[in-house]
């Protein structure tokens, strides 16, 4: 979906369908007079071309990014074994220098092609990471590995200040930090680890799907609100398997371990919101009371109350899209809240009834509950951006 302005309002509109027949649709109606439509027609026709040229282009970059690393790691991997250490090692930093060295080269003429070749660069810094401790048969502490990787990316992003090294920091500190913890509990069957780390996920995607506050952003926090979008759903699964009440396990955590997880889980998470939203990340605080709440709702042993604390996340989740204009909250919220419903139905509700009635029952869940929750969707998106709800 996108959104067009007119006379004020902001009006959503899909995406897929052409300009020229909503201008003919919108003068009939007479939202729109003749000449305001012949400016839309006269702009519209003069960046035409730039617009269709963008996407080729950049898909054009990610998979000629994709073919040249893989073709780099398959003509590695196709002689690792008939060189020596020390060739195998110069052959590494050679990747990454080259990488590197490319992007530096090409900044001046093509910014897209530098940022795709410093972006290859960092990924190939991770292989020669790992490649090198096999190399020389190095068995230490296999997380370093992924802190060296994030390291190098942080400084790959102070130098360059480019989208893809903003995504891999984004991606490879948590990755890091959850190694880190998942090797610190290793060999404690222990729920509470496995829920800490669950927890910090969670609220770590839901920093970065919150960071952008209005319509235009820039790149790095449009990075992030697609890797804390695509991130928060698998999230948010791990979440309610992990606070359902499936197992319980004798074994617990070291106080000193669990409080040193749990103030990582939820404090790094809230400063990132505050580095993002300063002052206007008080909802992530209230995002992270919800989720301790969640976990503590476990032993209860009452899930109906987990369904009903799920459904008013995804409601609050939605009311926030609506208070910073960012339709992709509502959308996210409405999502949450329809698979709440269908989770509920299909666990408390089918299998009591008869094969018929439960399907029948189902199809009503779809139809009539599928087109409320996208009528209210629609309504809280047009109020977002300007509209009467």
């Amino acid at each position: 979906m996108g959104f067009a302005t007119v006379r004020g309002t902001r009006v959503e509109v899909d995406v897929g369908e052409t300009w020229a027949p909503l201008l003919t649709r919108w003068i009939e109606a007479g939202v729109l007079d003749e000449e305001t439509a012949a400016r839309i027609r006269a702009f519209e026709l003069a960046h035409a071309d730039s617009g269709r040229l963008r996407w080729p282009i950049r898909l054009a970059l990610v998979f000629g990014a994709l073919a040249l690393a893989a073709g780099a790691l398959l003509f590695v991997s196709a002689h690792w074994d008939a060189m020596s250490p020390q060739v195998r090692f110069a052959l590494v930093a050679a990747l990454v220098a080259v990488f590197h060295v490319g992007g530096a080269m090409a900044a001046e003429q093509s910014p897209a092609m530098a940022s795709t070749l410093h972006a290859i660069g960092t990924v190939a810094l991770g292989a020669g990471i790992f490649l090198a401790g096999q190399i020389f048969n190095l068995d230490e502490h296999w997380p370093g590995g992924l802190m060296l990787w994030a390291f190098g990316a942080a400084i790959a992003w102070a130098l360059l200040r480019s989208w893809p090294q903003t995504a891999l920091v984004a991606l490879l500190t948590p990755a890091w930090l959850t190694a880190e913890w998942f090797v610190a509990i290793q060999g404690r069957l222990a729920p509470s680890g496995y829920r800490v780390a669950a927890c910090g996920v969670f609220l770590t995607a839901l920093a970065y799907f919150s960071s952008a506050r209005s319509d235009r952003v820039d790149p790095h926090r449009r990075t992030l609100v697609w890797l804390g979008g695509l991130g928060l759903i698998p999230a948010a699964l791990a979440l309610a398997f992990d606070s359902y009440p499936f197992y319980y396990a004798a074994q617990t955590l070291p106080a000193r371990l669990s409080i040193v997880g749990w103030t990582v889980a939820v404090g790094l998470p809230l400063i990132v919101a505050f580095a993002m939203r300063r002052a206007a990340a008080w909802p992530n605080l209230v995002a992270a009371c919800w989720v301790l709440v969640l976990i503590g709702l476990q032993p209860l042993g009452s899930d109906i109350a987990v369904y009903a604390w799920w459904a008013l996340g995804a409601i609050s989740l939605a009311s926030w899209g609506v208070s910073d204009a960012r339709s992709e909250r509502i959308n996210m919220g409405a999502a949450i809240f329809a698979a709440t419903v269908l989770t509920f139905y299909f666990s408390h509700v089918m299998d009591k009834l008869g094969r018929s009635v439960s399907l029948i029952g189902l199809g009503l869940v779809f139809l009539a509950g599928g087109w409320a929750i996208d009528g209210v969707r629609r309504r809280l998106v047009l109020a977002a951006h300007g509209g009467l709800a």
